[in-house]
Protein backbone atom coordinates (compact mmCIF):
# COMPACT_ATOMS: atom_id res chain seq x y z
CA UNK A 1 0.00 0.00 0.00
CA UNK A 2 1.30 3.42 -0.98
CA UNK A 3 -0.25 6.58 0.50
CA UNK A 4 0.32 9.95 -1.15
CA UNK A 5 -0.68 13.11 0.71
CA UNK A 6 -1.71 16.18 -1.30
CA UNK A 7 -2.60 19.29 0.77
CA UNK A 8 -5.08 21.09 -1.46
CA UNK A 9 -6.96 24.39 -1.55
CA UNK A 10 -6.67 27.50 0.58
CA UNK A 11 -7.45 25.47 3.72
CA UNK A 12 -4.77 22.91 2.78
CA UNK A 13 -7.12 19.99 3.21
CA UNK A 14 -5.28 16.68 3.05
CA UNK A 15 -6.27 14.58 0.06
CA UNK A 16 -4.95 11.02 0.22
CA UNK A 17 -4.35 8.75 -2.74
CA UNK A 18 -4.16 5.16 -1.52
CA UNK A 19 -2.75 2.70 -4.05
CA UNK A 20 -2.50 -1.04 -4.38
CA UNK A 21 1.04 -1.14 -5.77
CA UNK A 22 0.48 -4.52 -7.45
CA UNK A 23 -2.56 -3.57 -9.54
CA UNK A 24 -2.13 0.26 -9.56
CA UNK A 25 -5.78 0.55 -8.56
CA UNK A 26 -6.35 3.37 -6.10
CA UNK A 27 -8.82 5.27 -3.96
CA UNK A 28 -8.88 8.99 -3.30
CA UNK A 29 -9.88 10.13 0.18
CA UNK A 30 -11.30 13.67 0.47
CA UNK A 31 -10.50 15.37 -2.85
CA UNK A 32 -11.09 18.88 -1.57
CA UNK A 33 -9.79 21.02 -4.42
CA UNK A 34 -7.35 21.25 -7.32
CA UNK A 35 -8.69 18.40 -9.42
CA UNK A 36 -5.87 19.00 -11.91
CA UNK A 37 -3.28 18.22 -9.23
CA UNK A 38 -4.99 14.94 -8.40
CA UNK A 39 -5.49 13.96 -12.03
CA UNK A 40 -1.87 14.78 -12.87
CA UNK A 41 -0.67 12.53 -10.05
CA UNK A 42 -2.91 9.70 -11.25
CA UNK A 43 -1.68 10.06 -14.82
CA UNK A 44 1.99 10.43 -13.91
CA UNK A 45 1.86 7.23 -11.87
CA UNK A 46 -0.39 5.28 -14.27
CA UNK A 47 -3.03 4.79 -11.58
CA UNK A 48 -6.61 3.59 -12.04
CA UNK A 49 -8.99 5.46 -9.76
CA UNK A 50 -11.75 3.12 -8.60
CA UNK A 51 -13.31 4.79 -5.56
CA UNK A 52 -13.60 8.25 -4.00
CA UNK A 53 -14.17 8.18 -0.25
CA UNK A 54 -15.47 11.20 1.69
CA UNK A 55 -14.90 11.32 5.43
CA UNK A 56 -17.61 14.00 5.54
CA UNK A 57 -19.35 16.47 3.27
CA UNK A 58 -17.80 19.86 4.07
CA UNK A 59 -16.86 21.90 1.01
CA UNK A 60 -13.12 21.82 1.68
CA UNK A 61 -13.15 18.01 1.44
CA UNK A 62 -15.35 17.64 -1.63
CA UNK A 63 -14.51 20.38 -4.15
CA UNK A 64 -12.82 18.17 -6.75
CA UNK A 65 -15.32 15.30 -6.66
CA UNK A 66 -17.40 16.30 -9.67
CA UNK A 67 -14.42 16.65 -11.99
CA UNK A 68 -12.87 13.39 -10.82
CA UNK A 69 -16.11 11.54 -11.46
CA UNK A 70 -16.35 12.98 -14.97
CA UNK A 71 -12.74 12.23 -15.83
CA UNK A 72 -12.32 8.77 -14.32
CA UNK A 73 -15.71 7.08 -13.97
CA UNK A 74 -14.96 6.24 -10.32
CA UNK A 75 -17.64 5.86 -7.62
CA UNK A 76 -18.07 8.34 -4.79
CA UNK A 77 -18.92 7.12 -1.28
CA UNK A 78 -20.16 9.08 1.74
CA UNK A 79 -22.43 8.68 4.74
CA UNK A 80 -26.05 9.45 3.90
CA UNK A 81 -26.22 12.11 6.63
CA UNK A 82 -23.59 14.11 4.72
CA UNK A 83 -25.65 14.33 1.52
CA UNK A 84 -27.46 17.60 0.81
CA UNK A 85 -30.69 17.95 -1.16
CA UNK A 86 -29.66 21.26 -2.69
CA UNK A 87 -26.39 22.87 -3.75
CA UNK A 88 -27.08 25.82 -1.45
CA UNK A 89 -26.26 23.81 1.68
CA UNK A 90 -22.73 24.93 2.52
CA UNK A 91 -21.85 22.24 5.03
CA UNK A 92 -23.07 19.15 3.24
CA UNK A 93 -22.20 17.60 -0.10
CA UNK A 94 -24.60 17.75 -3.03
CA UNK A 95 -24.24 14.12 -4.01
CA UNK A 96 -24.77 12.93 -7.60
CA UNK A 97 -27.55 10.47 -8.33
CA UNK A 98 -25.10 7.56 -8.51
CA UNK A 99 -23.43 8.29 -5.16
CA UNK A 100 -22.90 5.29 -2.91
CA UNK A 101 -23.74 5.49 0.80
CA UNK A 102 -21.70 3.64 3.40
CA UNK A 103 -22.05 3.17 7.11
CA UNK A 104 -20.73 1.36 10.15
CA UNK A 105 -18.97 -1.90 9.35
CA UNK A 106 -19.08 -1.61 5.57
CA UNK A 107 -16.01 -2.86 3.72
CA UNK A 108 -15.02 -1.61 0.28
CA UNK A 109 -12.20 -3.21 -1.65
CA UNK A 110 -9.81 -1.50 -4.03
CA UNK A 111 -7.54 -4.07 -5.61
CA UNK A 112 -6.20 -6.05 -2.66
CA UNK A 113 -6.90 -3.22 -0.19
CA UNK A 114 -9.92 -3.23 2.10
CA UNK A 115 -11.34 -0.07 3.66
CA UNK A 116 -13.44 -0.55 6.80
CA UNK A 117 -15.94 2.18 7.64
CA UNK A 118 -16.24 3.40 11.23
CA UNK A 119 -18.92 5.97 12.02
CA UNK A 120 -17.26 8.76 14.03
CA UNK A 121 -19.76 11.65 14.12
CA UNK A 122 -19.36 14.84 16.11
CA UNK A 123 -17.60 17.23 13.76
CA UNK A 124 -20.55 16.55 11.48
CA UNK A 125 -23.47 14.10 11.76
CA UNK A 126 -22.13 11.62 9.21
CA UNK A 127 -18.38 11.84 9.71
CA UNK A 128 -16.57 8.54 9.25
CA UNK A 129 -13.09 7.18 9.84
CA UNK A 130 -11.72 4.77 7.25
CA UNK A 131 -9.41 1.98 8.38
CA UNK A 132 -7.14 0.35 5.82
CA UNK A 133 -4.47 -1.96 7.18
CA UNK A 134 -2.36 0.06 9.64
CA UNK A 135 -3.84 3.38 8.49
CA UNK A 136 -6.71 5.47 9.87
CA UNK A 137 -8.10 8.24 7.70
CA UNK A 138 -9.81 10.32 10.36
CA UNK A 139 -11.05 13.33 8.39
CA UNK A 140 -11.79 16.18 10.80
CA UNK A 141 -12.49 13.92 13.79
CA UNK A 142 -8.93 13.52 15.08
CA UNK A 143 -5.89 15.69 14.39
CA UNK A 144 -2.33 15.74 15.59
CA UNK A 145 -2.58 17.37 19.05
CA UNK A 146 -6.21 18.33 18.47
CA UNK A 147 -9.72 17.28 17.44
CA UNK A 148 -12.44 18.47 15.12
CA UNK A 149 -14.42 21.61 15.84
CA UNK A 150 -18.08 21.16 16.71
CA UNK A 151 -19.40 24.71 16.30
CA UNK A 152 -20.50 24.28 12.68
CA UNK A 153 -24.09 23.23 11.80
CA UNK A 154 -24.59 19.59 12.77
CA UNK A 155 -21.59 19.49 15.11
CA UNK A 156 -21.94 18.16 18.63
CA UNK A 157 -19.22 18.08 21.29
CA UNK A 158 -20.65 15.16 23.29
CA UNK A 159 -20.88 13.07 20.12
CA UNK A 160 -17.36 14.09 19.13
CA UNK A 161 -16.05 12.95 22.51
CA UNK A 162 -17.75 9.58 22.07
CA UNK A 163 -16.08 9.16 18.68
CA UNK A 164 -12.68 10.09 20.09
CA UNK A 165 -13.24 7.61 22.92
CA UNK A 166 -13.94 4.93 20.35
CA UNK A 167 -10.75 5.68 18.43
CA UNK A 168 -8.73 5.75 21.63
CA UNK A 169 -10.02 2.29 22.53
CA UNK A 170 -8.78 0.64 19.34
CA UNK A 171 -6.27 -2.08 20.08
CA UNK A 172 -2.69 -1.48 19.04
CA UNK A 173 -1.23 1.43 17.15
CA UNK A 174 -2.23 2.98 13.82
CA UNK A 175 -0.88 5.60 11.48
CA UNK A 176 -3.30 8.54 11.61
CA UNK A 177 -3.96 10.50 8.43
CA UNK A 178 -6.07 13.54 9.41
CA UNK A 179 -8.01 15.97 7.25
CA UNK A 180 -5.61 18.84 7.94
CA UNK A 181 -2.04 19.34 9.16
CA UNK A 182 0.58 16.67 9.75
CA UNK A 183 0.00 12.97 10.23
CA UNK A 184 0.60 11.23 13.51
CA UNK A 185 0.08 7.90 15.25
CA UNK A 186 -2.74 6.79 17.49
CA UNK A 187 -0.32 5.85 20.26
CA UNK A 188 1.21 9.31 20.21
CA UNK A 189 -2.20 10.95 20.41
CA UNK A 190 -3.23 8.70 23.30
CA UNK A 191 -0.18 10.03 25.15
CA UNK A 192 -0.22 13.77 24.34
CA UNK A 193 -3.52 14.79 22.76
CA UNK A 194 -5.63 16.48 25.45
CA UNK A 195 -8.92 15.75 23.68
CA UNK A 196 -8.19 12.10 23.13
CA UNK A 197 -6.88 11.68 26.67
CA UNK A 198 -9.95 13.40 28.12
CA UNK A 199 -12.32 11.32 26.02
CA UNK A 200 -10.54 8.08 26.95
CA UNK A 201 -10.70 8.83 30.66
CA UNK A 202 -14.37 9.97 30.75
CA UNK A 203 -16.59 7.09 29.61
Amino acid sequence: MRIKTLPLGHLETNCYIVTDENTLECAVVDPGDESNTILNYLEDNHLKLREIFLTHGHFDHTGAVETLLEETGAHVWLHEKEAANTRSEHYRFFAPDNAMYYGEGDRITVGSLTFLVMETPGHSPGSVTLMCGPALFTGDTLFRDSAGRTDLPGGDMETEMASLRRLSALEGDYEVYPGHMDGTTLERERSVNYYLRYAGSHP
